[in-house]
This record gives structure tokens, C-alpha cells and sequence, in this order.
């Protein structure tokens, strides 16, 4: 390619003033709508008492920062157990979800067998099915299975979920064939195959199903507020429920628990933004 084609591709790309100001207009509009409240949260949480929280025009850098409030937390409300919940909870479906997932992902992608399409639909069918609408049904057969007010209980439902599964499809099936037959070739059988070459190329994706199943369990409230009764055995979001129906005149107070309930779930996503951002595209949906 000559200099003056690449040129003109670049001019070519090259977009107009107004509607790259438009284009930048339009991301710090989202940028403020996602980060704001975020921020907002923080800062008051970081406010001592003799701020005032409702000053015109509000002030989002706090005048004498401080920790009290998150000292203030949790001395007077069992955050930290109730987060110790939330974090088994969300481990334990992160773990549940990528061992069932996967398996279930390359089977529907890559072994033929009797009712796969079947059970294709079926999966496509569970995503249609409103959770609220399920849960009673759900709640009958953890009291059934005596497991209700157990963390157990607070994770069996959603241990395995089918878009998760559908995620893993995509992920597997957009692989090269070649490459499998060539292990095919070699002896390996269906689950060395597995094992050794089409987990390896799908982290991405795993990477996703995890972060997913770890913020659905860890941000859950309905389910657990209906399984759970006893105190000790709340999870994060029904504690901070308690703490605003407690501390409903100190929002310095609800905004710290606020932010050390979305910590967790930065941190996280810090750690595996990178092939969060991989396995978008190895688990699109391909038309």
C-alpha cells in the first residue's frame, strides 16, 4: 500500500470536530451516570459529622475525611459476618458455575449425541422463565430437601445458570476443528480433549461466567431474604437492608456499607478485566 492510500484511509477515518465533541459529550453523560452515584457514596461515607450532607451546591470532596463511619458499621452491625456470608455464597456459585458450565457448554458444542438439539432449546427455554415467577416452587423444595435458612440452600438454585451455559456454547463452538481432530488422531478421548485443549482457549469466557455468577450471587436479595431467617446466616445485601431501616437518619453510615458491599466486586473485576474483555468476543453470539 502506497503512502497516499494510507492517507486517505486515514482521512477517510478521521471523524469530524462536532461529532467527535458529540461522541465525547455522550461518554462523560454515561461516564457520569454509571461513576456518579459510586462516587457520591463514597464521598459521604468519608464525611465526618459536622459536615452537611444536603449543602447547595453539594460538595463531592469530603472537608476531614475520615474512617469512623466504616468503624461505626461495623461495631454496631455484623457487617463483616454478613459479608463473610455473601463471599461463600458467591464462591461457592462462582465454583459451581464454571465446573457445570463448561462441561455443559462443550457438550452442546462439540459431541454429537442424541437430543443435543433438544436440550439446546431447553436451556434457550430457562432463560425465558422469570425467577420470580419460580420461586415458591424453589422455596417448597429447599424446605423439602431441609435446606432452608442454609447457606446451601441460598446457593442451589442458581448453581448452574443456563446463560452461563450458552456463553460456554458459543465460546467452544467458535473454535477451530483442526485442531481437536489432530488430538482425535492422537488417542485423546472426549474429556483429555476437553481438558487439555478447549478449556485452555475459552479462559476468556470462564473468566466471564465467573465474574457474572460471582456479582449475581453476591448482589442477590430476594432469594436469600426468603430462604434465610436467622441472623447470623444473612447474607451482605439483606444486612445492609437492616443497617438502612436502622440507620435510615445517618447516611454517612448507610454510605459505608454501601461502598464496602461494592468493593468486592471492583476488586474482582480489577483482576479479571483482562480476559473479561477477551471473552466477550470469544462468547458472541455469531448470526
Amino acid at each position: 500500500m502506497s503512502r497516499t492510500d494510507r492517507e486517505e484511509r486515514r482521512g477517510e477515518r478521521r471523524l469530524p470536530r462536532r461529532q467527535l465533541a458529540l461522541r465525547y459529550v455522550l461518554l462523560l453523560a454515561v461516564l457520569a451516570l454509571t461513576v456518579g452515584p459510586f462516587l457520591w457514596q463514597l464521598s459521604t461515607s468519608l464525611k465526618g459529622p459536622g459536615e452537611d450532607l444536603y449543602r447547595y451546591p453539594p460538595s463531592l470532596v469530603p472537608h476531614h475525611p475520615t474512617l469512623a463511619n466504616y468503624a461505626g458499621v461495623a461495631r454496631i452491625v455484623p457487617v463483616w459476618d454478613f459479608a463473610l456470608n455473601s463471599l461463600k455464597v458467591a464462591t461457592a456459585n462462582v465454583l459451581t458455575n464454571c465446573a457445570g458450565a463448561a462441561p455443559a457448554g462443550y457438550a452442546l458444542a462439540r459431541l454429537r449425541f442424541a437430543g443435543r438439539t433438544a436440550a439446546l432449546g431447553v436451556f434457550l427455554m430457562a432463560m425465558l422463565v422469570p425467577v420470580e415467577s419460580i420461586m415458591i416452587a424453589q422455596f417448597l423444595t429447599m424446605r423439602d430437601l431441609r435446606l432452608n435458612d442454609t447457606l446451601l440452600g441460598v446457593v442451589l438454585p442458581g448453581c448452574i445458570g443456563a446463560m452461563n451455559v450458552l456463553l460456554m456454547r458459543n465460546a467452544f463452538a467458535g473454535l477451530p476443528y483442526e485442531i481437536e481432530e489432530a488430538a482425535f488422531v492422537d488417542g485423546a478421548n472426549a474429556w483429555q480433549r476437553f481438558v487439555r485443549i478447549a478449556l485452555p482457549s475459552v479462559r476468556g469466557t470462564l473468566a466471564v461466567v465467573a465474574i457474572f455468577a460471582f456479582m449475581g450471587a453476591w448482589d442477590d436479595f430476594l432469594w436469600p431474604l426468603i430462604v434465610l431467617s436467622d441472623q447470623s446466616k444473612f447474607t451482605l445485601t439483606i444486612g445492609l437492608n437492616f443497617l438502612h431501616g436502622t440507620f435510615a437518619d445517618d447516611q454517612r453510615l448507610v454510605a459505608a456499607g454501601t461502598v464496602i458491599a461494592v468493593l468486592p466486586l471492583i476488586v474482582l473485576f480489577a483482576c479479571l478485566q483482562r480476559y473479561f474483555f477477551r471473552g466477550v468476543g470469544e462468547g458472541a453470539v455469531k448470526g
